[in-house]
């Protein structure tokens, strides 16, 4: 069996909110045998995406998204630590995500087949939303992973605006430590 790697991609505009504090608590729980990678998003200075597979054929990755799409590849799981941000995911996370389009056409980096049966995460504040609120998201993202095959884990979701207000969400508070276990 291959041991076990999380990948945690930071992508609040916020560092240390309550997102990333939920995101630590729940990895606390990990055994010391799994290893962690923390990747922020926010300060990964991802080009914009360009949507070639009309036109023109994609190159090779620049070094920094050969290493983001590494680190990618060498998780077992990929665990997205994204606040809500109007109904959807914050715009590093969805950067990241439309980056697959590329990564998907490099024959030789095998990304969606070396992708299928990671599991994938979402942990989530939002500010008193509503589940219709923050289904778009949370689908939105299970839908992309499942495209690649991946399995889904879940959703850790706190109701928490101001910073440190996850902790007074006693159901987020109960889960993190439990979250990974599923």
């Amino acid at each position: 069996m291959t041991a076990r790697r999380f990948l945690f991609l930071l992508s609040s505009a916020r560092q240390g909110g309550n997102t990333q504090a939920m995101a630590r608590a729940a990895a606390a729980s990990l055994p010391p045998s799994v290893a962690q990678d923390w990747r922020d998003l926010t300060t990964a200075a991802l080009p914009p995406f360009e949507d070639l597979r009309h036109g023109a054929s994609y190159g090779p990755l620049p070094p920094a998204m050969a290493a983001l799409a590494d680190r990618t590849l060498k998780a077992s799981d990929i665990v997205f630590v994204a606040p809500l941000y109007w109904y959807g995911l914050p715009a590093p996370a969805k950067l990241y995500l439309d980056h697959w389009s590329h990564w998907m056409r490099l024959p030789d980096l095998g990304f969606k087949a070396r992708m299928a049966g990671k599991r994938a995460w979402l942990i989530m504040a939002h500010a008193g939303s509503t589940e219709a609120e923050i289904a778009p998201a949370r689908d939105g993202l299970r839908c992309a992973t499942a495209y690649l095959g991946m399995v889904w884990g879940g959703a850790l979701l706190a109701d928490a605006n101001a910073p440190g207000d996850w902790q007074k969400d006693t159901q987020a508070q109960s889960a993190a430590p439990q979250f990974f276990a599923a």
